[in-house]
């Protein structure tokens, strides 16, 4: 008697998943991308144990120390402390769960909302689809950090607040993937057998196109996720994002602004860990791309 994992479907998921693999692969800078990137999800679930100290522990006789192979550092701050004596590595490392959860939320409101309303915009078509996406245009028209910041002022400074900005600013994005998507699955003939034989509006948009329309929809996920981090660190650069003494990166920049001639660890290393994380994200969402996209497999 054969396993469960030996089904039909069981053997033809993991061949999808073999195929899948084989062509991420071979970008290799998606490779390191997603190396990088697990990496960081590590750092971020374990902080609490890695750490070497508390991310807001103030220790007042070492202020702004050096890192640790610079004159007058130590092992014990090993990235050097911060205009408080907060140690930074600990900070950096808390800082990378606060990114990812913030990167993660966006996303999961962003997307989610974003595919519904394309769904309905490319299954409605008429009035509904026009005006939904006359929308969408002008919430495009805005620069996406200008539009973030006027929502966060209207709503407040807070991390929930910078969140909620962000995920309004990004959804516009799946909303028109999402509908040409839709638009470009309709006239399958996949699509006309399932409306023969009586299937109705809600399965036909959500069981039978929109399995079909993931592969963009989840590339543009993974860009996302860094412009998402990017956009909360500069909300939180200009003070209208997460609050000190939160040790997000954005705001780990702005409260060390006036230390950056004399003190440059405390601007560089933060910068590092933004520019990092984002960069790997890019190159696992281009490796993504490249595996998802049936034309792009076929070159």
């Amino acid at each position: 008697m054969s396993a469960p994992s030996d089904t039909p479907a069981a053997v033809q998921r993991r061949g999808r998943f073999l195929e899948f693999w084989g062509y991420f692969r071979e970008n290799r800078g998606a490779v390191v991308g997603l190396v990088v990137f697990a990496i960081f999800i590590l750092i971020a679930i374990f902080a609490d144990l890695i750490a070497p100290h508390s991310p807001t522990a103030q220790y007042r006789e070492a202020l702004l120390q050096p890192p640790m192979w610079l004159a007058g550092g130590t092992s014990e701050f090993m990235l050097g402390t911060d205009a408080v004596g907060r140690d930074l590595l600990s900070r950096l490392m808390h800082g990378a769960r606060y990114s990812f959860f913030i990167g993660v939320i966006v996303v999961v409101i962003s997307a989610g909302s974003g595919v519904i309303i394309g769904l309905v915009a490319g299954f409605a078509r008429g009035w509904l689809d026009t005006m939904i996406m006359r929308v969408m245009d002008i919430l495009l028209a805005f620069p996406s950090l200008l539009l973030a910041l006027v929502l966060v002022a209207i709503l407040g400074p807070s991390l929930v607040n910078a969140m909620i900005a962000i995920a309004v600013v990004l959804q516009p994005h799946y909303v028109r993937l999402t509908r040409a998507a839709v638009l470009q699955e309709l006239p399958k003939d996949y699509v006309t057998s399932a409306r023969v034989v009586g299937a109705s509006r809600i399965r036909l948009m959500f069981v039978t196109v929109l399995p079909n329309c993931l592969a963009p929809i989840i590339v543009q996920a993974a860009l996302s996720f860094s412009t998402a981090i990017l956009d909360a660190a500069a909300l939180g650069f200009l003070g209208l994002g997460a609050q000190p003494p939160t040790p997000e990166w954005g705001t780990m920049l702005a409260d060390s602004r006036e230390f950056v001639l004399r003190a440059w660890w405390v601007v560089t290393f933060p910068g590092l860990a933004i520019l990092i994380n984002v960069l790997a994200i890019n190159l696992m969402g281009d490796g993504l791309r490249d595996a998802l996209d049936p034309k792009l497999k076929r070159s």
